[in-house]
């Protein structure tokens, strides 16, 4: 990639990151910048990688060879700081639905060590900013999935992360919740300046939400630039499925094997 001259260097930085699992190469010698106050979004058919990936870089998951670097801190020997300025928002559910949407925030704040002189004030920031200030006392199992999904949101960046991994943040829901979520999403970026990297099966997500995409495929990213550029390599009005189709050889509605399809149901049943 570019980076800009007001952001020379990259917040996430991938240095030949390799993860095996046996003779399996989930993540395959890979090289990849992510400019501070990107939206990124991760493409691939399931098994291309893509959860290896993420696991690495919020150092879930140590990687084989290479290395990796998030906001200046490496994910091999600085995994506690690189934790420190991350967010992370996996795709189950994280939100403790027998607590209020306020209980679960302060909980987060203790253990993302924001100061006890400002814990309240973030943390009714972060509910005015996803719009659930008047929701803050109910009890989470009253909320409805897109309600859940901007509180695991709020929860994520209370300490003001540089980096929010995002992943598929709005599976399970309906259009209208799924389109909610874009929007404070967006808004996280343009109002924080929060560098985005975003995983989804949703192709419209990725065309509307991210300035630049990868698609892996087999570990390795087989196609990389910003949803307009890609597009145009596949053909005059072609669309980001056309896009995905044409770079993995993969169907989107056979890439779902049986695991899959059953956690995407248990998610969206717990999400109601």
């Amino acid at each position: 990639m570019s980076i800009t001259e007001n952001n020379p260097m990259p917040v996430v930085r991938l240095i030949k990151l390799t993860r095996c699992f046996g003779e399996l190469a989930a993540v395959d010698n890979l090289d990849l910048d992510i400019a501070t106050g990107e939206s990124f979004g991760l493409l691939g058919p399931n098994g291309a990688g893509k959860t290896t990936l993420i696991k690495m870089l919020t150092t879930i998951l140590p990687p084989s060879s290479g290395e990796a670097m998030v906001a200046g801190f490496s994910i091999t020997r600085a995994a506690s700081d690189v934790r420190r300025v991350i967010g992370y928002v996996p795709q189950v559910l994280s939100a403790d639905s027998s607590l209020t949407g306020y209980e679960n925030l302060s909980i987060f704040a203790g253990l993302y060590s924001v100061p006890a002189r400002t814990r309240r004030e973030r943390t009714m920031e972060a509910l005015r900013f996803m719009g659930l200030e008047e929701a803050a006392h109910r009890l989470v199992r009253t909320y409805s999935g897109g309600m859940i999904r901007r509180l695991e949101i709020a929860q994520s960046i209370l300490h003001h992360p540089s980096v929010l991994f995002l992943d598929e943040p709005t599976v399970g829901l309906d259009p209208i919740a799924r389109k909610a979520v874009w929007e404070v999403i967006a808004e996280l970026r343009r109002s924080y300046g929060t560098t985005l990297l975003t995983t989804t099966h949703f192709m419209e997500e990725a065309d509307s939400l991210c300035s630049r995409v990868a698609i892996m495929h087999h570990g390795v990213v087989v196609a990389l630039g910003s949803p307009a550029t890609l597009k145009a390599t596949v053909g005059p009005n072609a669309t980001m499925e056309d896009v995905f189709i044409h770079y993995t050889g993969d169907n989107l509605t056979e890439a779902e094997g049986y695991h899959d399809t059953a956690r995407t149901r248990r998610v969206a049943s717990r999400l109601g």
